[in-house]
């Protein structure tokens, strides 16, 4: 099932299958290893969901919330923890 990284919940991974945007924050996301066919894992969500952590390339990484939302995953449904 796709999902915007913002969507999933605490516990879950997903496949990175896009990211929307352009020009300084596409560049950014690619250069922080956020890429097509990279594996992320929801670590963390601030109390109002801004920032996120997330392990993608085994180290974490944070992200604001309208970073997130340009990231599209594929997700299982199961949950981690």
């Amino acid at each position: 099932m796709e999902k915007k990284l913002s969507e999933i919940k605490i516990g879950q991974s997903g496949i990175v299958k896009k990211i929307d945007g352009e020009g300084r924050v596409r560049r950014r996301l690619f250069d922080m290893g956020v890429t097509p066919g990279a594996s992320v894992y929801l670590r963390k969500k601030a109390p109002l969901g801004d920032p996120i952590e997330v392990t993608i390339r085994e180290y974490e990484l944070t992200l604001r919330k309208d970073e997130a939302e340009l990231i599209t995953l594929n997700v299982s449904d199961e949950e981690v923890k």
